[in-house]
């Protein structure tokens, strides 16, 4: 079942029935498209999150930690001002459509009393939040703003009247209506057209509910009781979390009539428990696209400066291998300097490295023939002289592009916290505009936390910055530090001066595991004792020597948290 209007009929309830009356207490925007708000409600505090993003856009409770960014938005500022300490006095929604109405009461500056609501609108990338002032109906913000240019039919801006979304025509199932009856009579035979001609007609269903309302109804002895009850469980949800036999993960208010095949389910207390541990690795995957957007461009633009750099210096390699070709050439003109007339534009002489071949060479008819030949010989040393620097160029140009490449390959893995570990990491090397002096310094996140088998903490660092900080100030000496043979990954530290054979082949699964090798099926893995790691200086972040080391082969595995 996706988040469609009968799945946001009951999360609308249960949202009523556990916030209604409650005060905000806080408001916050961890990510440009998510709303959180704190809302104190029967004596606990809860929770809500309002989603806009065009991938996973909801409305729910919810327990996973965010962190919120340094500096807040405009539209977070705005939210502050005007809901914190707000009573949430009703949630509802429009029709059986996927909009939500959160319905506010709060004091203004001056102490009267103003009337404020909030529309939700979940509609994949047309998805917002948006702050409307219910005397005058006018925006007073929005957390995505559209323009006329964008959508004539709705401006969506601060001061702007608050327009609905065009309303389709379709019926409200929950309104008496015998549609479904005149359907299922119709189709009796055809579950599928069925389903087709629910979709069609009645509003806020999506493909799975429509499925599941048309195999119910072409099952049924009694069609209004059917009909009626399947609308009825929406009001007394039992979440599930259904799990197909391709890993696919999909969800629902209550269990379908008819699982896929090899299907499993899991059940959750609540709709939003159900709904978190739905979207923990989806929306925070799409999150880390979102933060990583800056760093992956400015990542790019500097691989594609950094690979024209190398052809360029791999065309002056080429040059510079052609050095004898001036060098012989200036020996042949001063051997026979007595046969060069001012003026000449070419002469042929006896190539004595050639067994004496007649070899043209150019001449500039402005110069003295002593100049001529002083002019191969000044190329000849120039060339020569450009190698070293030359290779110097390239050995610089190929290690950033190496160090800018882990960089692109840890966003494979990372999460939210660790982009902007790696924002920071451009800025200290300089790729990226560092932040205005005065703001709050940016700690480092730390390390990633699993167990092996026997309960040993193994940590793992998933960005450069991470890397040092584990490695260099939390890991101690005697540690088992493991990387990955050879290629770009992750360090990790076993906590443990005397790990088992089975520490060290799950930790080294791991190490495997956050690597560019992650995909392979025998990967080696280096492990030495902390004390054995070297970092030169002015090094790059999350550059180590070391010697001495073990290798150990193993796949790659992910291990509890």
């Amino acid at each position: 079942m996706a988040f469609d209007g009968l799945f946001t009929h009951a999360i609308v309830h249960e949202l009523q029935t556990t916030l209604a009356t409650g005060r905000i207490s806080r408001v916050s925007q961890p990510y440009p498209n998510e709303l959180l708000m704190v809302i104190r409600a029967h004596r606990h505090n809860y929770t809500l999150l309002m989603s806009a993003n065009p991938s996973y856009p909801r409305v729910q409770l919810t327990t996973i930690p965010y962190s919120n960014p340094q500096v807040p938005t405009n539209f977070t500022m705005t939210m502050r001002k005007y809901l914190e300490g707000a009573i949430l006095e009703e949630v509802k929604q429009v029709g059986n459509d996927r909009i939500v109405e959160f319905y506010f009461s709060s004091r203004d500056e001056i102490g009267d009393n103003q009337q404020l609501v909030i529309f939700v609108e979940i509609m994949a990338r047309h998805s917002n939040v948006t702050l409307v002032n219910r005397k005058t109906g006018k925006i007073i913000d929005a957390i995505k703003h559209v323009s006329s240019d964008q959508n004539r039919v709705r401006t969506l801006l601060p001061g702007a009247k608050f327009i609905m979304p065009p309303k389709q025509d379709k019926v409200n199932p929950y309104l008496p209506n015998q549609l479904y009856s005149d359907f299922a009579t119709q189709l009796a035979d055809n579950p599928s057209e069925l389903a087709n001609q629910l979709q069609k007609h009645y509003e806020g269903f999506g493909r799975s509910s429509a499925v599941d309302l048309a195999e119910r109804l072409h099952a049924s002895s009694h069609l209004p009781t059917t009909y009626h009850q399947f609308l009825a469980g929406f009001e007394t949800p039992q979440p599930v979390l259904i799990r197909q036999s391709n890993n696919k993960q999909s969800f629902a208010a209550f269990p379908p009539l008819n699982l896929p095949a090899g299907a499993s389910t899991s059940s959750f207390a609540t709709l939003s428990e159900l709904l978190d541990a739905y979207y923990v690795r989806k929306a925070e995957l799409d999150r880390t696209k979102e933060l990583a957007g800056q760093v992956l461009q400015v990542v790019n633009n500097e691989l594609k400066k950094d690979r024209r750099k190398v052809k360029k210096l791999h065309r002056e390699l080429d040059d510079a291998a052609r050095a004898d070709y001036y060098r012989i050439r200036g020996e042949i003109l001063t051997t026979y300097l007595g046969r060069l007339k001012a003026g000449m534009e070419k002469i042929d002489l006896p190539n004595f490295y050639d067994n004496n071949k007649q070899l043209t060479i150019k001449l500039q008819p402005d110069l003295t023939p002593s100049r001529n030949a002083q002019r191969y010989f000044t190329r000849y040393d120039k060339l020569k002289k450009s190698v070293a620097y030359v290779n110097e160029q390239l050995a610089k140009t190929q290690d950033e592009i190496h160090y800018l490449q882990n960089i692109k390959d840890q966003l494979d893995f990372a999460a939210p916290a660790d982009v902007k570990d790696m924002k920071l990491e451009l800025q200290q090397e300089g790729y990226l505009k560092k932040q205005h002096k005065g703001r709050r310094k940016q700690k480092v996140s730390k390390p990633a936390q699993f167990h092996t088998s026997d309960g040993t903490l193994v940590m793992v660092g998933k960005n450069n910055l991470q890397n040092d900080r584990l490695s260099f100030k939390i890991a101690n000496k005697n540690d088992t530090w493991l990387h990955v043979k050879d290629l770009p990954g992750s360090h990790v530290v076993i906590r443990d001066a005397h790990p088992s054979e089975e520490t060290i082949t799950e930790a080294a699964q791991l190490a495997a595991y956050f690597s560019k090798a992650r995909d392979s099926a025998n990967v080696p893995v280096d492990y030495l004792k902390v004390k054995q790691l070297h970092k030169p200086n002015g090094a790059k972040p999350g550059f180590v020597t070391f010697r001495n080391q073990k290798t150990i082969a193993v796949m790659p595995k992910l291990l509890n948290e």
